[in-house]
């Protein structure tokens, strides 16, 4: 396939990079800064550099598939722009079944025992200075919803989102999952083993899933 990472440099947009080239497809990188991406990907990549907002319907022409992996540093108060980003994917795309596009949403949209977990997360000391991440992150799926003319599909962490290597995993839907362990935690690496596995094998469309570390 040919698919395309926003956000390439990030700490999930790079391991799915990775992950996609191990496998095979062809990868491009749509990034703020060109010279960050070479270091990291060398010349195994194509590389567009512009900003996120200022990608095209042209841009994205030649895909089969476009991974939104694009973050805000915490605490900067820049959050909505993961809705604003979307809206903008969601615009280019309308009445498209073709490239397929993956958003990467935050845990805070999941159900857990006690109810959404955006809402745990706002109990926790100072979460004021953070909240806006996962809020964001919940209203964008929330957006994503609504929308029945784009090939879309999200994908939520678990509670915890470390960077590290991929493992075997556990699949769900909209609730926080747990392992063996009782940890609800994945790695950067698994969540990009499962999220090639979904673009190899498809069975979720217009809908999100989630995934935990076995």
């Amino acid at each position: 396939m040919k698919i395309g990472v926003i956000g390439a440099t990030g700490k999930a947009g790079s391991k799915i990079i990775f992950e996609a080239l191990d496998r095979g497809h062809q990868v491009t990188a749509l990034v703020r800064n060109a010279k960050k991406a070479k270091t990291l990907f060398d010349s195994k990549v194509t590389i567009i550099e512009k900003d996120a907002f200022a990608i095209t319907k042209q841009d994205l022409s030649n895909l089969d598939v476009v991974i939104d992996a694009f973050a805000v540093p915490m605490g900067k108060h820049l959050a909505y722009q993961h809705i604003d980003l979307a809206v903008h994917l969601i615009h280019l795309l309308r009445e498209t079944s073709t490239p397929r596009v993956i958003f990467i949403l935050g845990a805070g949209s999941l159900q857990s025992d006690k109810g959404l977990f955006v809402e745990q997360l706002k109990q926790i000391p100072n979460s004021q200075d953070w909240i806006d991440t996962p809020e964001s992150q919940a209203f964008e799926l929330d957006f994503l919803r609504t929308v029945k003319n784009v090939n879309w599909v999200g994908v939520s962490p678990s509670q915890s989102f470390v960077d590290g290597p991929k493992t075997d995993y556990i699949l769900g839907q909209d609730n926080v999952l747990f392992n063996e362990q009782q940890k609800s935690e994945v790695s950067t690496g698994t969540m990009a083993v499962a999220i090639l596995d979904e673009l190899e094998t498809p069975t979720v469309h217009q809908a999100r899933f989630t995934v935990c570390n076995k």
